[in-house]
């Protein structure tokens, strides 16, 4: 058996897409998070770096692969140890997040090659309260509807 990947982390270099909902373990999506690339283990290091303390620390995550260039285990970020799991045939495009204190979060995963409206609708319907669509499903609606005000729909 082969020792895990352990990637250090480079240092965080763009602003961070997330946008969270309010009330986690209520809706279908707890948020959704939109990666400027399909290379998990720099994007992933962003997100753990500069994910919001209030909350919680991320401890492991859960990846729908399809989504991904990258597959590593490990990832080790400002000398936390991040577990990695990916569901291989899973193309949900969801991101589970482990939390320390033992919460978790559902994410969608908007496509890095969104345009800045796809990306925006897909963040907001992805964090407005209330939602019920899969991620596969929404992300089908944003592309599918053209020149929608996000505020409008969600």
């Amino acid at each position: 058996m082969t020792a895990p990947q352990i990637v250090s982390a480079p240092e965080s270099r763009r602003p961070l897409r997330l946008r969270l909902g309010r009330a986690p373990g209520q809706d279908q999506l707890d948020g959704a998070w939109w990666p400027y690339s399909r290379d998990l283990e720099s994007e992933m290091s962003d997100l753990v770096r500069q994910f919001p303390l209030t909350d919680g620390h991320i401890s492991r995550v859960v990846y729908s692969r399809p989504d991904w260039d990258t597959a590593p285990r490990t990832l080790t970020v400002e000398q936390r140890v991040i577990t990695v799991d990916a569901c291989p045939r899973d193309d949900t495009h969801v991101l589970s997040v482990d939390l320390g204190d033992g919460g978790r979060l559902t994410l969608l995963v908007v496509p890095p090659d969104f345009t800045p409206g796809q990306g925006e609708e897909a963040l907001l319907a992805g964090s407005t309260a209330g939602n019920r669509h899969t991620a596969a499903e929404l992300l089908h609606e944003v592309t599918d509807q053209h020149d929608a005000d996000p505020a409008d729909r969600w």
